[in-house]
């Protein structure tokens, strides 16, 4: 029986607090972590409200809450961002989207909480700009003793007393015989501290990439008992307090419960897999369907309610596992707007594929031109590849023969217009005065930078965009071979061939052991360090001899955080955590590269990114991957990471990779021309088991189940079948697609007839 969609349902008791405790001390804030006065919240020890006000300001202002959540019952982390004072803003990019200051120029406040008996807040400002920032971060806070039964109406009066001694600041409160106090001490504090008019105030310079840091230790003192909080910042075992030795005991030595599944993630990765494929559904843009089965998604949730080319184009691809349908609709949709004419306004050309359509005021208005906007060059290029992925999961002439001649009217652009110098690489530059600066797949005005931190100038060739030409021909070539038509096939082999051979001389850096991001206008290689080369390897354009070293560069620790690539080595100048583009950590990008390491059989690199991906979605509301997250390093200070700010979820090309990670891992090569299923599974100790139902390949489908065995190695067995499907093991077919049609179409045939 079919599941239905999961429920978003999630119930939660007090829904705008949030406490964390310990004992009889707790600490009740907003859900961002802040005491603004709310009668219910506030630092409560012996049902004595201590702390009445707490919240952080920088220059008098608030910074936005980002990110938060408690780790344990006794310990929260938060991640706030605000623009870093001082710092120029870069000009506004009218055509890339919404992107907001504090991702451009954040200044980073973390807060680590941690409470014992007292409370340790470990609070870490970081400027992750290419300037310095001065400041003044402030502490508001407030006392007020009252009992946890009088917050609202007060009932008992006594006398408060403050003093200030240097670094160490005491509230004194007395009422009759009672007697209750809190001290507030700042140590390893970076700059001095002053108290004055309610808020503990710090004069900050930080340099770009510089970490403030100071801690406050909060102790209760309750009828001259002190109640002490842990000594040390969190990650030095300050969490290892007395009490938490105790509940590590009780819950060491008590009955603990197990299932099969309690060692392994199947639970996430199946809620994970259910969760994308219901938000696919949710996203489907009814108005544009072409039939009930072709139809497509926007881009998503809430900004991108609107239909984006590239976007949809790798949403379908990604999402093959599935079915057909959203890459038939998307397919059908962009053939109706593809570019006619010479339009500078909207930076359309003949035979240019669509980057974004949207509906509102601004754009119907012509406020701006993104109401039918060509500001890409990725659309074209991917539009062939996904017509001839139509023809690998349908093998249906029919279907794919009505998207020909717009995949070749695209690849015909790339030729005339997407070669601006005319050397043989495809450059972009915008022609309208509105249009983005960047035009490739990271379009965010600031993604593409030399080394050194200076941002490139337009015309701009960069590695991927190369990558996505190479694999379009190449595919679109094996695809007319099997039509008949020959001549342009072997025109289109030639043509990648040579474009193949191009790319990996000049792109190649020796002593990186990468690939550059990009080719400037004078031809110079950009050689910053970035994300991009990992679509070079699920491309096949990387020279076969390169793959491994361009495969472990991207594994390197300054870019793989532990919960995916980032977009930006952190040794980067540039390197920022809650950038669009660099930094940040694209859960797309992660899909493509995971088929790239299985076409070369790289299955330790597709578990590391998989496990990685799946694990960050265990971390998010739903088990909904967002638009993107930051780059924060996976260690003891960082459970998790932060979001760029104006993240869309769902997002559509953020559901769609988690179908090609596990296609990935389980070695899944369909080509229904030939009625074959290549299989070639490599099952983690973390997934010992999964079934597909009902996958379609052709007019079959076919119900297998994968389960990795005690010595490790990966069995199956189909448990339905309806259709002919030959279904075999062996190693993907893949790179066999650098080989000429005819050899490919040999090899496939012979990968039937041992199996039939």
């Amino acid at each position: 029986m079919r599941r239905a969609a999961p429920a978003l349902t999630r119930v939660r008791p007090r829904p705008f607090t949030t406490h964390i405790s310990r004992g009889r001390s707790v600490i009740a804030t907003t859900v961002d972590g802040r005491i603004n006065g709310n009668p219910d919240h506030g630092l409560f020890v012996h049902e004595t409200r201590l702390l009445s006000r707490w919240k952080y300001l920088i220059d008098d202002q608030e910074p936005s809450a980002n990110a938060f959540s408690a780790i344990r019952q006794n310990h929260w982390l938060g991640y706030f961002v605000a623009a870093a004072p001082g710092v120029t803003m870069p000009p506004r990019d009218e055509g890339s989207g919404q992107v907001p200051p504090e991702s451009q120029c954040p200044l980073e406040l973390r807060i680590t909480r941690v409470i014992d008996d007292g409370l340790h807040e470990d609070i870490d400002l970081t400027n992750y700009t290419t300037e310095s920032s001065t400041f003044v971060f402030a502490i508001e806070l407030d006392a007020d003793f009252a009992d946890q039964g009088e917050t609202r109406e007060r009932q008992q009066h006594g006398e408060c007393a403050i003093h200030w001694d240097a670094s160490r600041l005491t509230f004194d409160y007395t009422a009759r015989t009672l007697k209750r106090s809190v001290v507030l001490e700042i140590a390893n504090a970076s700059s001095p501290v002053d108290w004055s008019d309610g808020r503990l105030t710090f004069s900050v310079t930080l340099a770009p990439k510089e970490r403030w840091h100071a801690c406050v230790l909060i102790t209760p003192i309750i009828d001259g008992a002190i109640l002490p909080p842990p000594p040390d910042c969190y990650g030095s075992d300050a969490h290892l307090a007395p009490h938490e030795q105790a509940v590590r005991w009780f819950l060491d030595e008590t009955t603990s419960f197990e299932t099969p599944e309690s060692h392994t993630m199947t639970a996430d990765v199946t809620a994970t897999l259910e969760q994308a494929r219901a938000d696919l559904a949710s996203l489907r843009l009814f108005d544009l369907d072409e039939n009930p089965r072709s139809w497509t998604v926007a881009a998503g949730l809430p900004l991108y309610i609107a239909l984006f080319g590239r976007d949809t184009l790798t949403t379908g691809w990604q999402a093959g596992l599935l079915g057909p349908e959203i890459m038939t609709g998307t397919l059908h949709t962009l053939a109706k707007v593809q570019g006619t004419r010479v339009d500078d306004w909207r930076d359309e050309q003949p035979g240019k594929m669509l980057h974004e359509a949207h509906t509102g005021p601004l754009s119907m208005l012509d406020f701006n031109p993104r109401g039918r906007s060509y500001s890409s060059i990725t659309t074209s290029g991917l539009y062939a590849f996904i017509v001839a992925e139509l023809w690998h999961w349908t093998g249906d002439k029919n279907l794919v023969r009505p998207f020909i001649e717009p995949a070749l009217r695209a690849l015909q652009w790339l030729e005339r217009y997407g070669d601006i110098d005319g050397d043989g690489f495809y450059e972009y530059q915008s022609r309208s005065p509105m249009g983005p600066r960047n035009q490739g797949w990271k379009d965010s005005p600031d993604a593409i930078t030399y080394e050194d931190g200076t941002l490139v100038d337009p015309p701009i060739a960069t590695c991927e965009e190369q990558a996505f030409v190479y694999v379009a021909k190449l595919h679109l070539s094996e695809m007319l071979f099997f039509l008949g038509e020959r001549a342009l096939s072997r025109k289109l082999y030639h043509e990648a061939s040579e474009l193949r051979k191009r790319f990996n001389e000049a792109f190649w850096m020796e002593d990186e052991g990468f690939y550059a991001l990009a080719l400037d206008a004078q031809k110079r290689p950009v050689r910053s360090i970035t994300s991009n080369p990992g679509h070079c390897i699920a491309a096949a354009i990387t020279d076969a001899s390169l793959v491994e070293r361009t495969a472990d560069r991207l594994f390197a620790p300054d870019l793989f955080s532990g919960w995916g690539i980032r977009t930006l080595s952190t040794e980067h100048p540039r390197y920022n955590p809650y950038s669009y583009h660099l930094g940040s950590i694209w859960p797309v990008e992660h899909g493509t590269f995971a088929l790239g390491f299985m076409r070369y059989g790289l299955h330790d690199r597709v578990e590391q990114i998989a496990r990685a991906q799946f694990e960050a979605a265990a971390l998010f509301e739903y088990h909904r991957l967002p638009e993107l997250f930051g780059g924060h390093p996976r260690d003891e200070r960082h459970p998790f990471p932060a979001i760029y700010p104006n993240a869309n979820s769902p997002q559509a090309w953020s559901a769609s990779p988690v179908f090609t990670l596990l296609q990935s891992m389980l070695g899944l090569y369909p080509y229904a021309p030939l009625k074959m299923l290549v299989v070639d599974p490599h099952l983690p100790e973390w997934l010992p088991e999964i079934t597909l139902r009902d996958l379609r390949v052709g007019k079959a489908s076919v119900t297998i189940r994968f389960r990795r065995r005690a010595d490790g190695r990966t069995s199956y067995r189909i448990l339905d079948q309806r259709g002919k499907l030959h279904v075999l093991r062996q190693a993907t077919p893949w790179s066999l697609t650098t080989q000429p049609a005819e050899r490919l179409r040999d090899a496939l045939s012979s990968l039937i007839r041992r199996g039939a």
